[in-house]
């Protein structure tokens, strides 16, 4: 019976022959995993409906989506109706206003009706005197309003001054919770690595013995399925939670980010730390040093590259998060845009939209920057 190397050897150059054809096994292997992921991908393209032509044969309905449709005259004739009525109806709401605050002050009881087409009455006699250019462009604002309502889409941007000014406000709120949720999630996830890592794991508890073989074990399995659970929910699931918790607002979408990102990162930082050169490891235990003087001269300086690179990569892809997150009530230009997107005002979702990409834009910029001075 071979032995050892031998043995080996044989099963390596043990061939499959049927029909007449010599496969080797290795090479049979091979086939057979090819054709299981093909199985695989032909089942998945069928299960999920995969139609590249259909793109092709609906591309006027996103023509009409992003750049709105063409209105047709009945439609412009009913938005230039409802337009003609707004100075009627502005007017109205002021005197009934007015009546109101008028009606508090007295003893008498207030009646709705009565005051309503009281304040309709007396608008109408306003209305009578109101300059033609006055009436006229409150007629012509909410003209342009209803036909772009009508016609929908998001091109071209709304652009106002006054929205620009809000919209920054936001989106900097938004820029904010993905520095914080990235930041503790490094700070987190650092530490935590160590635990989660074989090599580093032998430093902290060295020796072959079993009770030291099952705490390596046992440490690094529950903080692995710490970091599963933390990454396996996404971030508008923990957003939703931790708004039903501690309400709405930033801090909700932070601690949201901050957890997730932590589950991923903690993966990441420990993959990277079981690929470092054990030689320096080494090289540093020789000399007496301690277990963190091993960590800090001998695994930091190597895996420092790859934790910076990676905490930059995932501070950008929180910043586009942390927009989704104000879907939920979590703070941030998301939350403005999930309100236009509710009141179908598409043209400044896509003002927002396009703030989101060039600070995005800008943060991978200077991200570029700073990762070249680590690696």
């Amino acid at each position: 019976m071979p032995s050892g190397k031998v043995f080996m050897e044989h099963i390596e150059v043990k061939t499959f022959s049927k029909f007449g054809f010599r496969i080797p096994f290795h090479r049979l292997k091979q086939v057979l995993a090819g054709g299981c992921v093909l199985v695989i991908l032909v089942v998945t393209y069928v299960r999920c409906g995969i139609d590249p032509l259909k793109l092709w044969e609906k591309r006027h309905h996103a023509w009409t989506y992003l750049f709105g449709r063409q209105l047709t005259d009945e439609e412009v004739e009913s938005a230039r109706r409802q337009a003609e009525r707004m100075p009627l109806i502005i007017l109205s709401q002021e005197i009934l206003q007015e009546l109101k605050d008028k009606a508090r002050s007295s003893p008498q009881t207030l009646d709705s009706s009565a005051l309503t087409l009281e304040a309709k009455n007396l608008a109408e006699k306003r209305l009578a005197t109101m300059p033609e250019e006055q009436r006229r462009a409150i007629v012509d604002k909410e003209f342009h309003r209803l036909v772009t309502e009508k016609r929908g889409g998001f091109f071209p941007p709304h652009t106002s001054p006054s929205s620009l000014k809000d919209y920054s406000k936001s989106l900097l709120e938004t820029v904010a919770i993905a520095i914080w949720g990235s930041l503790l999630a490094v700070l987190w996830a650092l530490p935590v690595s160590f635990l989660a890592a074989q090599n580093t794991l032998r430093i902290f508890f060295p020796g072959d013995s079993r009770s030291y073989r099952w705490t390596r074990r046992t440490c690094q399995f529950l903080v692995r399925r710490l970091l599963d659970f933390c990454r396996g929910f996404n971030e508008f699931v923990m957003a939703l939670v931790f708004v039903a918790v501690i309400g709405l607002g930033p801090f909700a979408g932070i601690m949201a980010l901050a957890i997730h990102t932590f589950g991923i990162l903690g993966k990441i930082f420990s993959e990277a730390i079981e690929a470092i050169e054990p030689g320096q490891v080494e090289a540093v235990t020789a000399t007496g040093a301690g277990p963190l003087q091993v960590l800090s001269f001998a695994v930091m300086p190597q895996v420092m590259p790859l934790v910076v690179s990676y905490s930059l990569l995932r501070f950008e892809s929180n910043v586009r998060s942390a927009t989704i997150l104000g879907f939920c009530g979590a703070g941030g230009i998301g939350f403005l845009m999930f309100d236009k997107i509710s009141s179908y005002q598409y043209r400044e979702v896509a003002t927002m939209m396009a703030m989101v990409i060039f600070a995005v834009t800008v943060i991978d910029t200077l991200c570029a920057k700073l990762r070249r001075r680590f690696i």
